[in-house]
């Protein structure tokens, strides 16, 4: 049903500056896209090569991740309640930091998403290779982008509905996956190499640190990839019915995902198929029940992990077409992205961002390994990531020493608030220092400030033009 703008006197208004965004989306849509944001293209494509870097150790890694994300959570879910005003994270940057954090912060993670979205083209143009081995690569990226332009074009419920059964189709699938491989261990199954499942695989092959502490450090990397789109909920702010109950929930739940998510199914994939086995290039969810000789599952397996890409990429087109209505509307972004179409939907910012993920069919023509292609991606993503979850915590810093009587009377304080942001910060200042350790995560590391330079060049234009204007 489309959710038509109606004015005053009850009519279908065309004038877009009658029209705001609508809260449309129900707590059933807010859960499923929090954990659809929690389990993303990382998991199911990355996994692969952080097992072989860093061996069961991953586990840990991912363990660790979560925790100090839980938090960076918590605090953006306090600070998105202290003022239902604030549509999403880069107004209360704005509001709390300066304008400057608010441009920085929308427009960074804008190009987050398009960049993840970029690795999710990248990822199902390789999944889609399991079924058509000869289909050209930018046939299956091209149509995925216009399917995701066509659907959320529509109404922000459609991308509720979309996202809810994108998910649903993970979890279902993470479940099977769990619970196939506990009953293969359960019942020592053989696979046809001749190797048995036994979570003994996780402390026999070398240890849970086979790799050593540097295989651990490198896990890192694409582990952080793989949490990106976690604070998703945090730019449904505006559009959400009930922010104060949907929101608490969605956010708490975090830590019990993570631990059935992610590190139940590591567990169960190294233990059906011992992690010096499992192929870096290719999704070890896939790979787990091609080695046990059962390719139909497999097929249903490479299903789930594409329509998980497509529900990666649809996060994406979905929250930076948001953020740019925001900066738009904050007179940072040309402004033709701040006018929603007859259906309330930021037509304009959507179609933008659909053009930009185009550019992931560009970097697999000129990098013909996907591989390397999808880890140079994530790397910039989960830098620009982390840029954005530290600005999030420096927020929280600031509000709780500008505004203590609104953290007193706050029903959802985050726990250890001060101290933990200081914790979380430090530890993404550790994850950059450890990015210079593999090479192909330096180069993407030595990039990246590239779009911190030409944001700043931007900001400086727009003061100038300001200026010119009050003079």
């Amino acid at each position: 049903m489309v959710d038509e703008v109606k004015n005053v006197d009850g009519q279908v208004s065309d004038d877009p500056a009658e029209r705001s965004l609508r809260r449309n989306l129900s707590n059933r849509h807010i859960q499923l896209i929090a954990i659809g944001g929690a389990i993303g293209t990382g998991l199911f494509m990355g996994s692969g090569k952080t097992i072989s870097l860093a061996g069961p150790s991953i586990i840990f890694v991912y363990m660790i991740i979560g925790f100090m994300l839980f938090f960076v959570m918590r605090a953006m879910g306090e600070l998105l309640l202290s003022n239902l005003q604030y549509k999403s994270f880069s107004d209360f940057a704005a509001d709390l930091l300066g304008p400057w954090a608010g441009y920085f912060t929308g427009w960074t993670y804008w190009f987050c998403w398009v960049v993840t979205g970029m690795a999710d083209v990248v990822a199902i143009t390789s999944y889609a290779q399991f079924w058509f081995p000869g289909l050209s690569d930018w046939v299956s990226s091209l149509a995925v982008v216009l399917v995701l332009l066509g659907l959320n074009l529509a109404t922000v419920k459609m991308f509720g509905e979309m996202e809810f059964w994108f998910a649903m189709i993970k979890i279902v699938a993470i479940v099977a996956l769990i619970v196939v491989g506990l009953v293969m261990v359960l019942m020592h199954f053989q696979a046809p190499s001749g190797v048995q499942a036994s979570f003994s695989h996780l402390w026999n092959d070398g240890g849970w640190f086979p790799k050593g502490i540097s295989g651990f450090f490198a896990g890192f990397q694409i582990a952080v990839f793989a949490f990106v789109g976690i604070e998703l909920v945090g730019t449904t702010a505006a559009e959400t019915k009930d922010p104060e109950k949907t929101l608490p929930r969605a956010i708490n739940s975090i830590p019990l995902r993570i631990i059935m998510f992610y590190v139940c199914s590591l567990i169960i994939i190294m233990s059906v198929t011992p992690w010096g086995s499992v192929v870096p290039n290719k999704s070890p969810f896939v790979e787990l029940f091609v080695l046990v000789g059962l390719p139909a599952a497999a097929s249903i397996i490479n299903f789930v992990v594409l329509t998980s890409a497509a529900s990666s990429a649809n996060s994406g087109v979905f929250s930076t077409s948001r953020m740019l209505y925001g900066l738009a509307q904050d007179g940072v972004a040309p402004q033709r992205f701040a006018r929603l179409s007859r259906r309330a939907v930021p037509a304009s910012g959507l179609t933008f961002s659909c053009v930009c993920l185009l550019g992931g069919v560009v970097l697999i023509y000129l990098i013909p390994d996907v591989m390397k292609v999808f880890t140079m991606v994530t790397t910039v993503s989960a830098i620009l990531f982390m840029f954005v979850w530290t600005i999030i915590l420096c927020s929280y810093l600031v509000y709780r020493k500008r505004s203590p009587e609104l953290h007193q009377k706050s029903v959802y304080k985050m726990p250890m608030g001060k101290l933990m942001c200081w914790v979380c910060m430090a530890f993404f200042a550790c994850v950059i220092v450890l990015l210079t350790l593999e090479q192909d995560t330096r180069q993407a590391l030595m990039v990246t400030p590239l779009w911190f330079v030409v944001l700043g060049l931007g900001w400086l234009m727009l003061r100038r033009k300001a200026a010119r204007a009050n003079g």
